[in-house]
């Protein structure tokens, strides 16, 4: 196929648009939002986000060499001058949406959408590192996620582009159903339904109200579902969708997954099967966490053909993604820097991985707060304390208003573990206590900065 570009139909095609000079516009094959990517040819649009309007940069666009502007029409009269074509809008983030969408029209590609409470970005990665096995794939990268991140991935995805995974999050009512309608993805998967984001969305239920977009926009457009069977709620809905593939490692599925043992240093070993395909494997990648992702990237690379050799090549390409389960192994120590976020369900995987390390016998856990919990939040924080039980070779070190709960209850158990009030003196015990010889864990949600913590590890340890 020929070069993907934006011709003057498409734009005639976003709604409330309206052109300036119109016989100057020739068809552009690059869309950007940021002036410092701007090359010449490009298609300006300017977008107003939390930091930045995208207005301020138009005079540096000019300056790369930006063909056309798509502007706010009440911005109009301060580039009415201009002498390049000019389209406005009635709001231009959506109108980068419709134009990701006609792109993502113009492509030979097949579109998967991943989402879920936990996992998802691994998900992606995972199936991105086995699928590049066969196919030349684009994914998204860093966090571009949401409303704005889902269109800049669909723009970076050429001719040459044949697998585009696309990464699609959310903590508020609305925004998967706006990304999915851009996406229109031929495939879809939900990792799971978890506690996270329930202060916004209230409850599990209306999580999945909001992440199953993605598959009622694929089953919408004839495209196949991935569905967790493991999931209580995601299984409860299997019947509605007709393409489906469904995985887990319980019951009878299409993709069934089975742990069948661990290394010494607490690296899964797995065997999946799919009609007569068998695939065994020890994951570079660590914890039961893990050995689900890639069950869930598996199914995927299963259905797109790829061969079990290929995918188990694919496998040793695989890294941590950095901050989620990130094993580093020290003279002294295993560091494992889950500090990217937390939930309940990464809590407990993270936890369990801890006691499959065998390295050495001292477990040190550096918890803090869950973030986006609700109501519940003190209850949830409290009964994690169940997970451990009093052993002379453990500690727990929380810091936190939430974690306050789970520390209380841990001292009830006669658990050890000490509850820092000031972030100061955690950084302290961690410089200079003598925590040598010890398998330690730091997680906590984004807000608490809790690699502020896995960094002086990383440094003591080196």
């Amino acid at each position: 196929m020929g070069k993907v570009k934006i011709t003057i139909e498409d734009l005639f095609n976003i709604p409330s648009a309206e052109i300036y000079n119109p016989d100057a516009y020739k068809s552009l094959s690059s869309v950007e939002i940021d002036s410092r990517k701007v090359k010449k040819g490009s298609l300006f649009v300017a977008i107003k986000g939390e930091k930045f309007d995208g207005h301020d940069f138009v005079k540096d666009a000019l300056k790369k060499g930006t063909a056309a502007v798509i502007i706010d029409s009440r911005k109009f009269k301060k580039f009415s001058s201009l002498e390049i074509p000019v389209i406005t809008v009635d709001d231009t983030t959506k109108a980068f949406g419709e134009l990701a969408k006609i792109w993502r029209n113009k492509l030979s590609v097949k579109v998967i959408s991943i989402t879920g409470s936990n996992g998802k970005t691994t998900v992606k990665e995972m199936t991105a590192a086995l699928l590049a096995e066969k196919y030349n794939v684009i994914k998204t990268e860093a966090n571009n996620n949401n409303h704005i991140g889902v269109p800049l991935t669909i723009f970076s995805a050429d001719e040459k582009c044949e697998v585009l995974i696309l990464e699609q999050g959310t903590n508020h009512f609305g925004e998967i159903p706006y990304s999915a309608k851009i996406s229109q993805p031929d495939f879809s998967l939900i990792t799971n339904i978890g506690d996270a984001h329930l202060e916004f969305l209230n409850s599990k239920e209306g999580i999945y109200k909001e992440k199953s977009a993605l598959y009622d926009e694929t089953n919408k457009h004839g495209g196949t579902v991935f569905i967790n069977m493991d999931d209580q709620i995601i299984s409860k809905k299997a019947g509605q969708y007709g393409s489906k593939v469904t995985y887990g490692f319980k019951g009878k599925v299409d993709v069934k997954g089975k742990i069948v043992g661990y290394t010494e240093d607490g690296r899964t070993e797995i065997l999946i099967t799919y009609k007569d395909k068998k695939i065994k494997t020890v994951l570079p990648l660590y914890g039961e966490s893990n050995a689900k992702n890639f069950l869930a990237a598996s199914a995927i690379a299963l259905k797109l053909g790829l061969t079990p050799k290929q995918i188990i090549n694919g496998v040793k390409n695989f890294k941590a993604v950095h901050g989620r389960l990130d094993v580093m192994k020290f003279k002294n120590a295993v560091l494992i820097d889950d500090t990217y976020n937390a939930s309940p369900a990464s809590v407990i995987s993270a936890i369990e991985l801890v006691k499959k390390i065998k390295t050495f016998k001292k477990k040190l856990f550096v918890l803090g707060d869950m973030y986006e919990l609700g109501k519940n939040s003190p209850k949830i924080h409290k009964e994690l304390a169940k997970l451990f039980s009093a052993d002379k070779n453990l500690t727990v070190l929380t810091t936190g208003k939430m974690m306050k709960h789970m520390h209380s209850e841990l001292r009830k158990n006669k658990v050890r573990s000490i509850h820092f009030y000031l972030r100061e003196a955690l950084a302290l015990y961690l410089k200079y206590e003598e925590i040598e010889n010890s398998v330690i864990l730091v997680k906590g949600s984004r807000g608490m900065k809790m690699e502020e913590f896995e960094n002086i590890l990383e440094t003591r340890f080196e």
